[in-house]
């Protein structure tokens, strides 16, 4: 198997550790294969990937896109290191407001997968970091929200106290609203 599957505090939030295979020359592994995240994820495909690049400080969510158009997201860096939150917002479930936290780096070469119901943000703990996350839905403006980051009913215990953030990011409402 290419990687290995490892729950994290919650469950459905899954740390996926790849099997890197380096000689002199590098390394190769396998960041993605169809047949096991979809045995991973219940036979949900991953139907778009996006590529960020964020400087030391900046902070990025907390976000999250609303049924019917609710995105799980394949995580992970390539350049620098980031600390990677989920935090369940599913009405009824067992983890309803836990969050759990991951560093995921291009040293780690580590990846998280987030299902749908999570919301998800990021923090850079190098000067710079790369990230590259694959989505089981398509973008749908219409239907993104989020949560501040520094929301006390979630009281996430980020590696950051002051982050730089986007003018969006800054005027969420508080989780329940």
């Amino acid at each position: 198997m290419p990687f290995t599957f490892e729950p994290t505090s919650i469950p459905d939030v899954v740390r996926i550790v790849p099997r890197v295979f380096g000689d002199g020359r590098g390394f190769l592994m396998e960041t993605y294969k169809r047949s096991e995240f979809e045995r991973l994820t219940g036979g949900v495909a991953l139907v778009q990937e996006n590529h960020s690049g964020s400087s030391a400080g900046t902070l990025r969510g907390l976000h999250y896109q609303r049924d019917p158009k609710a995105q799980g997201k394949l995580v992970r860096v390539v350049v620098g290191a980031i600390f990677d939150v989920a935090v369940d917002i599913r009405e009824g479930s067992p983890t309803f407001k836990q969050w759990v936290g991951v560093t995921l780096s291009a040293e780690n070469r580590e990846s998280l997968y987030v299902p749908p119901g999570f919301a998800h943000g990021f923090c850079v703990m190098s000067d710079y970091a790369e990230v590259i996350y694959k989505t089981t839905e398509e973008y749908a403006p219409e239907l993104e929200h989020g949560i501040p980051w520094n929301d006390p009913a979630l009281a996430i215990a980020w590696p950051i106290a002051a982050p730089i953030l986007s003018p969006r990011d800054e005027r969420w409402p508080p989780f329940g609203r």
